[in-house]
């Protein structure tokens, strides 16, 4: 016998076929596009090709306007190697102090990221194109007061004549209807299988407000914050000031407690604008209706990220981590956070495997103050039958591996884990099992 044919009989003999899983079915998500919406006052948008994408049919060119000046605000990556609409958009929020911003241009199909000094010169080239077609007039140089977001391949340079060329159309073409916010949101769009975009109206002060929000992402995604643009414009009269701490605290509760593949990106960028277009007094820091808007804009931040989760590439399920009782919100984020990257939980709840253990482990390798003999771990179900209850204060339970099998197959999933500290703060994350289908997608992203 040769030496191969030893080695294959011993393998027979002592080794159990390893039967993988096979492909899981990817969910239909048009569901989530939404048909109609309600949409703020003053604000016109439009969606267009200009030629950065191959495809003549392709989107990629978004505009957002508004018929009058802007209150601004953006959150931006903490990768080093920032893109260069981003380096140009914390100028101009630094320019302006977030006041007077004429709204948004952003193009997919090439990010503009580690481009150097050209880079930087096409993005002020962008925002000076928008300023100049809504305003009639060509502002100073690098005194533009458009924001710019770019997303796609990194390392190339744009096709800036083509955008600018393009603008005036995008212009012209902008409208203030449902069908146009969905050229926008297509505009967005990458690796995306759905435009996301969402609205509603809210009260604040006995007054109507509405909010709308685009947003894409579907790989790179995870805090700070994603290979994400996402924006939300409003009509209510807001300082700066005070929706810039309300971006802040809506993003790291939504944007920024999401991940789909542990990756962040360098063009990350989350801006809000607010043009009190539809009246009111001013909502500042403090000043009644603050603490109201700024539930509505985080209730609606988080239903806007959860949208990026579920378009994950290659996703099967969409997953919520709750972790409670930690000594602090910061801890409880960081466990959630673990959880959600780790690559063997991942995969496990793609093979709809109750392999609960790489969960404690994640748990124990966190860095947070963590008691493995107060720790319990349970699945709950979103159908609001009883939780399953995999670990209860160090000690394992006799899973019902059927029922274990019924809950993993569903589409949701919760994780509940509490660490028992008597801290009592908690926080949340969303995120999506690891297909065969994320490597194909990553292993011909360029081509």
């Amino acid at each position: 016998m040769t030496r191969k044919s030893i080695i294959d009989s011993f393998r027979a003999v002592i080794a159990p076929v390893r039967q993988y899983s096979t492909k899981r079915k990817v969910p239909d998500k048009t569901r989530f596009i939404p048909t109609s919406g309600t949409y703020p006052e003053g604000f016109i948008v439009s969606g267009t090709h200009v030629g950065v994408k191959k495809r003549p049919d392709a989107l990629d060119l978004a505009l957002i306007f508004s018929e009058k000046p802007c209150s601004a605000a953006a959150v931006f990556t903490k990768n080093v190697f920032k893109a260069a609409p981003v380096q140009v958009s914390k100028l101009i929020l630094e320019n302006t102090s977030g006041s007077g911003l004429t709204g948004i241009i952003a193009n997919s199909g090439c990010a503009n990221a580690v481009t150097g000094e050209g880079g930087i010169e096409d993005a002020w080239s962008m925002s000076a194109a928008l300023d100049l077609s809504v305003l009639g007039t060509k502002p100073e140089e690098n005194e533009s007061k458009a924001l710019v977001m770019s997303t796609g391949v990194i390392g190339q340079r744009l096709p800036i004549g083509d955008i600018i060329n393009g603008v005036p159309n995008g212009v012209t073409v902008g409208r203030k209807d449902h069908e146009s916010w969905m050229n926008a949101a297509r505009a967005f769009c990458t690796t995306d299988t759905f435009p996301k975009l969402m609205s509603k109206e809210f009260m604040v002060n006995g007054i109507a407000y509405r909010v709308a929000g685009l947003a894409k992402g579907a790989g790179m995604i995870h805090p700070n914050m994603a290979t994400l643009l996402g924006c939300f414009v409003t009509d209510a009269p807001v300082s700066p000031d005070a929706l810039s701490s309300i971006l802040k605290f809506a993003v790291d509760r939504s944007f920024n407690s999401i991940s789909v593949d542990g990756d962040m990106s360098t063009n990350d960028t989350i801006a809000a604008l607010a043009n009190g277009a539809a009246g009111g007094a001013l909502i500042d820091a403090g000043s009644e209706g603050y603490e109201v808007l700024k539930s509505e804009i985080t209730s609606f931040a988080e239903s806007l990220a959860q949208l990026v989760v579920r378009d994950g590439e290659g996703a099967t399920k969409f997953v919520t981590i709750n972790v409670e009782d930690a000594e602090s919100f910061e801890d409880a984020k960081k466990v959630a956070s673990t959880i959600a990257t780790s690559s063997l939980v991942k995969t496990a709840l793609y093979g709809e495997d109750a392999n609960w253990g790489r969960i404690t482990c994640a748990i124990g390798y966190s860095d947070v103050n963590v008691n493995p003999l107060k720790t319990s771990v349970s699945f709950v179900p979103v159908d609001g039958s009883e939780e399953l209850k995999l670990l209860i204060n160090g000690e394992p339970e006799n899973v019902d591996e059927d029922r274990a099998s019924q809950i993993l197959a569903n589409e949701d999933l919760v994780i509940r884990v509490q660490l028992g500290t008597g801290g009592g703060q908690s926080a949340r994350m969303w995120t999506c099992d690891l297909s065969h289908e994320y490597v194909t997608i990553n292993g011909d992203y360029r081509s």
